[in-house]
């Protein structure tokens, strides 16, 4: 793996029919985020060879909006990613280094944002960046780190739908 895209799931509904939190489905300005944020992606050149793809509702959906901008991406649906924390996170990625050359990994906050932030810090980013990121990581956010031959982590860009023209929200 030589590059890594942390994705937070696009603005789902607050309560599912079913009153299961797995269950959440995206709202309309979520679907329109997701697919934003895929064409931002691939407009910068950034195509994932796998996408890493908690099974909850809201990220099947983000994944789905966001994949019309891409052709020819592997997906794994991984039950254990429904609100991970950075270790459970760290693992999967762990698991998948070899088998692509960009990742992306669609999933929840805090675990996801968590895993960015400790990413910048390991990464010697700099201070007004790490203060960026960790103030806020909205929904429809993308974190693009490049990876080295050892698995250091380097920054390589933050992607928010609302710089873009979109929502993402808290």
């Amino acid at each position: 793996m030589d590059r890594l895209i942390l994705f937070r799931h696009a603005k789902a509904e607050r309560a599912a029919p079913s009153g299961d939190d797995h269950d959440r489905s995206l709202t309309e300005r979520g679907r329109e985020d997701a697919r934003l944020m895929g064409q931002v992606l691939a407009d910068a050149g950034v195509k994932p060879d796998l996408a890493l793809v908690s099974d909850a509702q809201r990220t099947r959906q983000t994944w789905t909006e966001a994949a019309r901008a891409f052709d020819g991406v592997a997906l794994r649906l991984e039950g254990r990613l429904y609100n991970a924390g950075t270790q459970a996170l760290r693992a999967a990625i762990e698991e998948v280094e070899d088998q692509a050359g960009t990742v992306v990994l669609v999933g929840h906050n805090p675990g996801i944002h968590s895993l960015a932030v400790e990413l910048l810090v390991e990464g010697a980013a700099a201070p007004s960046t790490i203060e960026k990121l960790r103030s806020k990581f909205p929904t429809a956010t993308a974190a693009v780190f490049t990876v080295d031959a050892a698995g250091r982590t380097a920054y390589d860009g933050l992607y928010l739908a609302k710089d873009h023209g979109g929502g993402g929200e808290e």
